[in-house]
């Protein structure tokens, strides 16, 4: 690691937490940020299709802790 990250992450330990939110926030949206004039339906198509089954595994999941969760209050 670098001399300039290894200050930089110092400098971020010693900001009160509403200002790490916004640091971490705009790093995020800088990595992250997509040319809009790249992005395409079909893009957005294949993208949301590659993660359709995950995303359904998990809602699947959800539910049945959901569900435990309630038999165990009706138990008590």
């Amino acid at each position: 690691m670098s001399t300039t990250s290894q200050e930089f992450l110092k400098s971020f330990d010693h900001l009160p937490p509403a200002e790490k939110r916004e640091v971490a926030a705009e790093i995020i949206r800088r990595t992250f940020a997509l040319d809009r004039d790249q992005l395409d339906e079909m893009q957005l198509t294949a993208l949301y299709a590659e993660f359709a089954e995950d995303d359904r595994h998990l809602a699947e999941e959800g539910i049945e802790d959901y569900k435990r969760g309630l038999v165990g209050e009706d138990a008590r």
